[in-house]
This record gives structure tokens, sequence and C-alpha cells, in this order.
């Protein structure tokens, strides 16, 4: 009996109890700022030593579309691994892009290719895509790859 007063009491008390709307941010990002911080993330995960999910982040680019990022993954599996991550990378998104509409959306695509490079060739290029710079110390050393 004593619980069940005690339970309607609580009832009560929280009938009282006026819950206040937080208006989170939302504020406007362009796609860059996004992949920034998409890729700083990813960053943050290869310092920690989750190399699988730092190379899942950097298979290719997400597009942004309104406040909703799509982010296309080669297969199932991917896209699992992908999931278990994605809480904290929202967290850190929306954070970091002051907006907390942010949301993401995995698409399998089997018919994408990873950016892996395989050949020295391969590599170089994909060298010189991050640092034009490459391409300036190869002729001023006069290097071949």
């Amino acid at each position: 009996m004593a619980s069940i007063r005690a339970k309607k009491e609580l009832l009560e008390q929280q009938k009282g109890v006026v819950k206040q709307d937080v208006q989170l941010p939302a504020e406007q990002f362009s796609e860059t700022d996004m992949l920034q911080f998409w890729f700083k993330y990813a960053d943050r995960l290869g310092d920690k030593g989750h190399k699988i999910m730092e190379s899942l982040l950097r298979m290719n680019e997400p597009k942004l579309e309104g406040f909703k990022i799509v982010y296309e993954l080669p297969n199932e599996g991917s896209k699992i691994d992908f999931e278990k991550e994605k809480p904290e990378l929202l967290g850190y998104l929306r954070g970091h892009l002051h907006n907390h509409e942010i949301t993401i959306d995995v698409i399998v695509n089997e018919g994408i290719k990873s950016k892996i490079a395989f050949t020295s060739q391969d590599k170089y290029n994909r060298l010189n895509e991050i640092n034009p710079n490459v391409e300036l110390l190869k002729k001023t050393f006069d290097l071949d790859f």
C-alpha cells in the first residue's frame, strides 16, 4: 500500500513539472566545412588506432544534401561497421558544425571503387591529389616514382 501511495505522489509531482523546449543550434554550413570535420574525425580515429573505421571514412567523399549527409559504402559489411561508429561521428559533426539537425544516410553501392593505391603510379597520383606540392618536389629533385 505504501508503495502505491508513493507512486501516486510521484506521478502528481511529475504532472507539475513543465518541460522546457530546448532550441538546439542549427547553423548553416558548407560542404567544405563538413568535409573538413569529416576528415579530422577520420584522423582522430587513426591516431587512436581505429584504422578500419578511418579507412571507411576515407573511402570516398560524402555528399551534402541540405543537412543530410549521404555516404556510399561498397558493401553491407562496411555499412555494419560504419553504423557502429555513426552516433559518435554524428555527435562530433553536430558539435563542431553547430547544427543538431544533421543526419547521415548510408547507401550500399557495390559498384563503387575505393581509393586504394596498389602500384607506385597509383600511390604517386594519390599523394599528388592530396598535396600538389609533391609534383614540385619531384621536379625540383628530379625524382622518379
